[in-house]
């Protein structure tokens, strides 16, 4: 299994001295090679991720996505997620990254004050968008850059950054005024009630919900138990084993065609959670229906 590693971004990425400050827009080529990893990050600025090659896996909060290279994804500042990157065929992981902070999507809305009055579509924890042409050209341009060897200048980064932000404002109106909200609207229960839910059926531990929800492990299950009156694990194990059953009943699947749907990573743990909570095995309970 791979070891889940911790970063806070850009400044992570950025190789600056520490205790200084990221630049309020940083356009980094990111690659890597070799097998699937997993991270938890922090967000310190708002984010555009353009995936060049492989695949990338997003918890958020309240919702999951799987990223491939025909999209890109936009995040906000000041959340927690958790990101499992997994490498193409030929072994290699390749993306470009935007980072921004509130600033200077402060200042973009004060000088283009249309965008704030486009109608907002209904509030996400993240937003994924299909690439065009003119995203496809407009990633070349920058990888083109990179190639050549050449660091892009704060100047630079920033008309190459307005320039994006024009474009999504025109071609999806409306999406832009959610990183003013995103992470900030919901409270403490709804925080926990979306991370919960939208990821009741992944495998995913106690302490790493905790850690989307930017919480310590000892409050997350103080706040879990007031909201569901009962103890994380408890109530997860009862939700997916009353799923469990229901997909058996049905007769038309088997426990090794479930156990993966519903959280859990191998067949032996599924079967002995099975039988831990409706005291027969899985087997032997669709004999019985």
């Amino acid at each position: 299994m791979n070891r889940t590693k911790e970063f806070y971004l850009p400044v992570d990425l950025n190789f600056q001295p520490s205790g200084i400050d990221a630049p309020e827009v940083s356009i980094i080529n990111y690659n890597s090679e070799g097998a699937s990893a997993n991270n938890r990050i922090k967000l310190g600025q708002n984010l555009f991720s353009f995936l060049l090659e492989g695949e990338k896996a997003v918890q958020y909060s309240g919702k999951y996505a799987r990223i491939n290279p025909h999209q890109f994804l936009l995040l906000s500042a000041g959340n927690y997620l958790m990101s499992e990157k997994t490498a193409s065929e030929a072994g290699h992981y390749r993306s470009i990254l935007i980072f921004f902070d509130n600033k200077v999507l402060a200042d973009f809305f004060i000088k283009n004050p249309r965008v704030l009055s486009s109608p907002s579509a209904s509030e996400d924890a993240f937003l994924v968008f299909e690439k065009d042409a003119f995203l496809l050209n407009y990633i070349e341009s920058l990888s083109h850059i990179i190639a050549a060897g050449n660091s892009l200048s704060p100047a630079i980064q920033n008309i190459k950054l307005e320039e994006l932000l024009h474009y999504l404002c025109d071609k999806h109106p409306g999406q832009l005024q959610k990183l003013c909200t995103f992470g900030h609207s919901a409270g403490d229960d709804d925080i926990i009630r979306q991370a919960v839910t939208a990821n009741l059926y992944h495998p995913i531990t106690v302490e790493e919900l905790a850690f989307l929800c930017n919480v310590s492990l000892s409050t997350f299950k103080r706040r879990f138990a007031k909201i569901y009156g009962t103890s994380p694990n408890k109530w997860l194990l009862k939700q997916r084993m009353e799923k469990a059953a229901y997909l058996l009943k049905q007769g038309e699947y088997k426990a090794s065609e479930i156990y993966f749907e519903l959280g859990y990573e191998n067949l032996s743990s599924f079967i002995q959670s099975f039988k831990q909570v409706h005291g027969i095995t899985p087997k032997q309970y669709q004999s019985l229906n």
